[in-house]
């Protein structure tokens, strides 16, 4: 399906928002936005609520929208959440992984593994979430993933621009495949939960891999 001009803009500023070159406070105007993509009023409106949604945004009285803070507070609601319903999803969806599931995890691991810039690498953390638990099968919990997901990317890249990045293998990643393709699915459930709630404690170090 084609994307819409909302989604074509609420993608590339939340994008923006998320590698860190729309900075938190940074204010967002209708009509600037509007004239950068040549549309009306209306896809950029809805692009900004599609943002909010998302938690990237914010509109404050007489101030209009903003880009959303990233306190501590908002780092440890967004992993808390996440650790909740992506545990959930995979639940549901490890019983259903077949031989083209697995392939396609560990493409995403080896992509993981060879990035060789912050971007690629964060991009294969991407794909890997989502090929873990899209065989669940419930289109609204994975669509509430992928903000999740997308708000997690922004604290990742808010981390290492503070501490830096290197290339390497995430070990907690290899792991939670291992244990799925044992069908120890228990074990993968606690895996991954551990793993997504470290992201608070990368976030204080700068060893942001999730």
């Amino acid at each position: 399906m084609a994307e819409t001009i909302a989604e074509r803009i609420a993608r590339v500023l939340g994008e923006r928002i998320v590698s860190g070159e729309l900075a938190p406070g940074t204010p967002l105007r209708q009509d600037r936005v509007a004239e950068e993509f040549d549309a009306s009023h209306v896809p950029a409106r809805e692009a900004f609520q599609r943002l909010r949604a998302q938690g990237l945004v914010i509109s404050e009285p007489r101030r209009g929208m903003r880009v959303a803070a990233l306190d501590s507070k908002s780092v440890q609601e967004i992993v808390e959440i996440r650790a909740a319903l992506e545990t959930l999803a995979l639940t549901f969806a490890a019983p259903r992984l077949n031989a083209a599931c697995f392939e396609r995890i560990e493409r995403a691991l080896v992509a993981g593994d060879q990035a060789q810039t912050m971007t690629e690498w964060e991009q294969a953390n991407r794909t890997f979430h989502r090929e873990l638990v899209a065989p669940c099968a419930m289109p609204r919990l994975l669509s509430m993933l992928d903000d999740l997901q997308l708000a997690n990317s922004r604290i990742i890249f808010s981390a290492t621009r503070s501490a830096g990045w290197q290339p390497g293998s995430s070990l907690a990643h290899w792991q939670i495949f291992g244990a799925l393709r044992k069908r120890e699915f228990g074990k993968a459930t606690t895996l991954l939960q551990a793993h997504i709630r470290g992201l608070e404690r990368a976030t204080g170090t700068g060893e942001a891999d999730h």
